[in-house]
């Protein structure tokens, strides 16, 4: 079993530059990430066609690069990171806004050489200026698992497009400022307070618990295991992911995490008054297949498998009753074990009567101590 280190060094990152990022990988994935679809897809609209097709199908491809935004100076706002975008050669912008020449491996495990691969094929093809069918059938299964079904079609115009680096460049630079002008520069004024708010919180909450219970508390239910193995953290709040989370490892000693960090009594929806979490627990709690997998997992910490079999259901479908379980925060998650294992989160289900009843008298929801 992978162990971790309980105690690794914390260092503090902060950058609406990030959420820049995060927030349109997030109207992209709308789902999986429990946001409102037509919201989603109304903002996504406001984004000229050409441009929105573009980064629709590289982020899919690509995700979000927390490594480039790292290294970013202060203020580490969306405009000093279009500034420094822009700044890169056109040829050489996607590539070192991935790291795709990045050279160093973490580990040895599947996912580490898969992404090898991934950089490799794609610094090839940039540099050739051609990919062939064995590359989209890679980047097809690769995208696939992590999105679900994705059409070859899509993924055929992504390695296009990355077979063309210095036109990509240009083309993703001006899809980027489109998407900052007709809707993140408006969304970075309102959510900023937010993940200061979050980040003093975070800081003030390190110096008083230990790392452990300062990650499950971050992460609302993560546990920690040996895929957080690292000896030092970059931490950062996120509003758009909350409450999951984004992490990166950088080297073999230091892993990036953006903690998801949207207050409880505010919507992802500007204007709108009921907060998502409050929604979102009370619908992942009006199903009678989740209340049931709930009640078992108060008394012990199970996989989904062994839930399938006590309630003679497919894996596949326990599966996505414990997403919805997890967006809502009401599970914990350990990823110490061959096999994911969930049980009940109290804090959660008590933050969700709170919430509730702060709601129905209109007052500021208390967290549970």
């Amino acid at each position: 079993m992978k162990t971790y280190n309980s105690s690794p060094t914390v260092t503090w990152d902060f950058g609406t530059a990030y959420e820049l990022f995060i927030s349109l990988y997030v109207l992209l994935e709308p789902d999986y990430f429990g946001i409102r679809p037509s919201y989603a897809a109304s903002v996504r609209a406001r984004i000229p066609a050409l441009e929105r097709k573009l980064l629709e199908e590289l982020y899919l491809l690509l995700g979000v690069p927390l490594k480039w935004l790292h290294t970013l100076p202060a203020p580490k706002d969306a405009i000093s990171a279009l500034w420094a975008l822009k700044q890169i050669p056109p040829a050489q912008r996607m590539i070192e806004l991935y790291r795709i020449n990045e050279t160093y491996e973490p580990d040895k495990t599947e996912d580490s050489q898969k992404h090898k691969n991934f950089r490799v094929t794609l610094s090839r093809i940039a540099t050739e200026g051609k990919w062939n069918a064995g590359d989209v059938d890679f980047f097809q299964t690769l995208v696939s698992k992590k999105h679900g079904s994705i059409k070859r079609e899509m993924v055929e115009s992504a390695l296009d497009w990355w077979s063309r680096p210095a036109e990509l460049g240009d083309a993703y630079l001006s899809a980027m400022q489109s998407y900052y002008q007709a809707f993140f520069e408006e969304e970075e004024k309102r959510i900023e307070p937010a993940l200061r708010s979050a980040l003093e919180h975070a800081q003030a909450l390190a110096a008083t618990v230990s790392f452990e219970e300062l990650f499950a508390e971050l992460t609302q239910g993560l546990q920690l295991g040996g895929e957080f193995n690292a000896d030092h953290f970059i931490i950062t709040p996120a509003f758009w992911i909350t409450p999951l989370v984004f992490f990166e490892k950088f080297d073999g000693s230091a892993i990036l995490l953006a903690f998801g960090a949207r207050p409880a009594d505010m919507s992802v929806v500007p204007g709108e008054i009921v907060p998502d979490a409050l929604v979102r627990s009370l619908k992942a709690l009006a199903d009678p297949t989740r209340l049931k997998i709930m009640r078992y997992l108060t008394s012990e910490s199970l996989t989904p498998s062994e839930i399938a079999r006590k309630l003679q259901l497919r894996p596949p479908t326990v599966t996505h009753h414990l997403k919805e379980l997890r967006l809502a925060g009401l599970v914990e998650l350990s990823l110490m074990h061959e096999e994911n294992r969930y049980t009940a989160r109290k804090q959660g289900l008590d933050a969700a009567y709170q919430h509730l009843n702060a709601f129905l008298q209109g007052e500021q929801p208390k967290e549970p101590a």
